[in-house]
């Protein structure tokens, strides 16, 4: 092949006139003439297809070569093979043409859908009629073999070797009709009888007629013979009486081609098809009126898949552009170059239909804005990223901000079509800050879509910002007045729980999907119900592997636990009244046991004695308790003996207040939070905490204060005889303890005397005092040992 190109370049250079194409390979045909081979320009590259005739090989056929040169120069019609250069020289004919495919092609293949047989044969017939009425000539010689497709897919006429006009008596159709390879099989009856001259003796235009009878039994049924002529096998219902007709053995009864064009076209008849409506109407569509363009439109929009795909590409497809553009074509004409443009390759639509595009996107009419963005998902895939988010998405972000409200959702609705080609700082930048305002538009529509597309978007969200993002903006949502608002930020929450951390969602998203559940409206108590189930699952889960505890090892804590920190050994069903109760009988046992160790050192009359350092006042005692008031004073009333410092082991693990309240730590109150009275009806103020270890008063926690009544009754039963160890004052011991006191940096509480000096707790007991061995001390003067607010507070230490 390679030789046969150079040979023939050599040939051209060397006998003939320069011929600007280039010989590429041989195209298969039927018995012909010609030999094809498909060409290119030499100028531009493009494409081409060239007929070759070399005159030492056939010089019998020249006259045909000759005659068809002559004929394809000077007939101009669209259903004529294009010619774009010619050259004869002695030895060769050379005629360049558009490329071509021999329509045997595909008849061979059985490609050709009966809409498209039927779209070609009109377009033959056409040109036919054209070259019988308009030209007044014969073609002779129409068959599969002269039909050729070019890459839009239209049907061309060729084999012009014998085409004559009728006026001519020296007419080559005449003389060398028989020379026309495989003549034999569509010669009419008349010629096979009479010779050739007959067609002077008949209609010019039947021997047409009979040829492109032949043409359509050939086309569907891939062959042809003479008797075959007539019969209808394969042949497509709607054309059955027109076709027999045009088979007519009589040729003055015979139909023209003509006429069976006209019968086509009418209301319903077979050549009356949306394709051929389509191939007549769309050259002409820059040029139509308004009502006429609507209507063209509308038969174009019923286009199927077994239409031409080449036509469309290279025919429909740049008329409609031009009408989009241009001509007023607007967003139907769009839509309809859209479906067309998903049909190209990636190179077709980047060449054919992307700079129109971008020129598009750049028009400020809002129908055809609208139309490019519903048409996204059609084109995005074509488009690269870097002409997404470098050219389109500028364009695209002008209309969050406009004034229409269709123009604002069809934008919001692009974004999912668009984010998988937007680079991640305009994401994390530029569109957020759009659909932040989109989030507050007066349209509730749009708020509700706002929240979808952060939902479906949120995992091309950046990392650092991607949950900030949402629980601001899902939270709002819920807060929203319209209820699909609310519905949809319930569902995106379902769906995005993945993007948020444990804590986030314990301490963040949690608490602001709780007000839903009582929402008026069911369908958002039910899906807040939803909602909820799917973090609680997704928390229950992460705390299964989470530690039972983070507190030290008991070991590692000195004496006993307090009485506010439940301990994890405690059984799953005790309540806080289980394990307090226990606390307390702890410290009961244990001040029992002291007691009972005094009674071994000292006089029995001890044991019913009264405290000497403070008046004989109780607590309140719970309904859970069932200490007996020995068991109580025996608490409230350590022996003289027993050092002043306090025993860590003990400390806040009794109910029972302290009347000065100076010894005690508030920090044990941190784990309860705001308690609140214990008593309905005689619950006092509590005093103000101190934080002193080194005092020699009680350090129990304070919960309450028993009212005045109450004091006394419980005082009456508590302390019947005063107790007094027969002592001097001790004012050393007191002194000693204020300055310890001053120095600790204690404040509140009223200053308790020493001992020798307080007063007793009961109106019984206010004139005498106890019998001791020493000088009797009688009391002259009230000492108030009732706590002293001196900062003013709640007395709760600063709670």
């Amino acid at each position: 092949m390679d030789f046969l190109k150079s040979a023939v370049a050599s040939a051209m250079a060397a006998k003939g006139p320069p011929f600007p194409y280039t010989f590429g390979d041989k195209v298969d045909l039927d018995p012909s003439i010609w030999t094809l081979y498909n060409g290119t320009r030499r100028e531009d590259g493009s494409d081409c297809s060239i007929f070759s005739f070399e005159i030492a090989a056939n010089r019998s056929a020249l006259p045909l070569a000759r005659n068809a040169l002559k004929k394809l120069r000077t007939l101009r019609h669209p259903g004529v093979i294009k010619v774009l250069d010619t050259v004869e020289s002695e030895t060769y004919i050379y005629i360049a043409t558009e490329r071509l495919v021999p329509l045997r092609w595909h008849v061979k293949r059985k490609s050709l859908t009966p809409e498209t047989a039927k779209w070609g044969l009109y377009s033959v017939a056409r040109t036919v009629k054209f070259i019988n009425d308009e030209a007044s000539s014969v073609h002779g010689n129409i068959k599969v073999a002269s039909v050729y497709t070019t890459e839009s897919g239209e049907w061309k006429l060729g084999g012009f070797e014998v085409l004559s006009n009728v006026k001519d008596d020296e007419a080559v159709i005449y003389t060398y009709g028989s020379l026309v390879p495989d003549s034999g099989r569509y010669t009419p009856p008349e010629l096979a009888k009479s010779g050739w001259d007959a067609i002077k003796r008949s209609p010019h235009s039947a021997v047409d007629a009979y040829d492109f009878g032949a043409l359509i039994f050939e086309i569907f049924n891939a062959s042809f013979t003479s008797d075959q002529a007539g019969q209808t096998k394969n042949i497509p219902p709607s054309l059955h009486q027109s076709y027999k007709r045009l088979a007519n053995p009589n040729p003055k009864a015979r139909l023209t081609v003509a006429h069976f064009l006209e019968q086509g076209r009418r209301n319903g008849s077979f050549f009356d098809t949306p394709l051929i409506k389509l191939t007549e109407g769309v050259e002409n569509l820059g040029v139509k009126t308004e009502e006429e363009r609507e209507t063209f439109l509308d038969d174009l929009d019923q286009v199927t898949d077994d239409f031409p795909e080449d036509f469309f590409k290279m025919k429909v497809l740049p008329e409609l552009l031009k009408s989009v553009e241009f001509g007023g074509g607007g967003p139907k004409a769009f839509g309809l170059v859209m479906k067309i443009a998903t049909k190209l390759s990636n190179e077709d639509f980047d060449a054919k239909v992307l700079p129109v595009l971008l020129r598009l996107f750049g028009n400020p009419d809002r129908a055809i804005r609208v139309c490019l963005l519903d048409n996204l998902p059609l084109m995005i895939d074509r488009l690269s990223q870097k002409t997404v988010n470098d050219k389109i998405f500028p364009q695209i972000v002008t209309g969050f901000t406009d004034v229409a409200p269709v123009v604002r959702e069809q934008t919001l609705k692009s974004v999912l079509t668009i984010i998988t080609k937007l680079s991640e700082r305009t994401i994390n930048g530029e569109l957020l800050k759009y659909l932040a305002k989109t989030a507050n538009d007066e349209q509730p529509g749009i708020r509700t879509n706002t929240t979808i597309c952060l939902g479906k978007i949120a995992k091309h969200l950046g990392n650092s910002s991607r949950s900030k993002v949402l629980i601001a903006a899902f939270s709002r949502s819920l807060r929203d007045p319209f209820v699909h608002a609310r519905n949809a930020a319930l569902m995106a929450l379902s769906v995005t729980s993945e993007h948020f951390s444990d804590e986030d969602c314990a301490s963040r998203i949690l608490p602001a999907i709780c007000p839903s559940l009582i929402d008026k409206e069911k369908l958002i108590r039910d899906q807040a119900a939803k909602t909820m189930e799917v973090y609680f699952q997704k928390i229950k889960k992460a705390v299964e592997n989470m530690p039972d505890t983070v507190l030290p090892p008991e070991n590692s804590m000195s004496g006993n636990p307090r009485m506010g920190t439940p301990q994890p050994e405690a059984s799953a069903g005790a309540g806080w009244a289980g394990w307090a109760i226990s606390s307390f009988t702890n410290k009961l046992s244990a001040a029992a046991g002291e007691i009972t160790a005094s009674n071994g050192a000292s006089s029995t009359s001890r044991v019913s004695s009264a405290p000497p350092s403070r008046p004989s006042t109780a607590a309140p005692i719970t309904s859970t308790s069932s200490a007996s008031p020995l068991h109580r004073q025996a608490v409230k009333s350590p022996p003289p003996s027993a050092p002043l410092t306090r025993n860590p082991s003990t400390t806040g693990d009794t109910f029972f207040p302290d009347d000065d309240n100076d010894g005690d730590d508030g920090a044990d109150f941190d784990a309860w939070g705001d308690m609140g009275d214990i008593d309905d009806d005689d619950t006092a103020t509590p005093t103000k905490m101190t934080a002193s270890v080194t005092s020699n008063q009680s350090s129990d926690n304070p919960f309450a204060e028993p009212s005045t009544s109450k004091k006394k009754s419980i005082a009456t039963t508590a302390s019947s005889k005063p107790f007094d160890d027969g002592s001097e004052p001790d004012f050393a011991g007191w002194l000693a303890q204020q300055a310890e006191k001053k120095k600790g940096g204690v404040l509140g509480g009223s200053k308790t005397l020493p001992k020798g000096l307080n007063k007793t707790a009961t109106t019984a007991a206010k004139k005498t005092t106890a019998p001791v061995k020493s000088k009797p001390v009688v009391v002259k003067k009230k000492i108030d040992t009732r706590p002293k607010d001196e900062d003013g507070d709640d007395g709760w230490g600063g709670w």
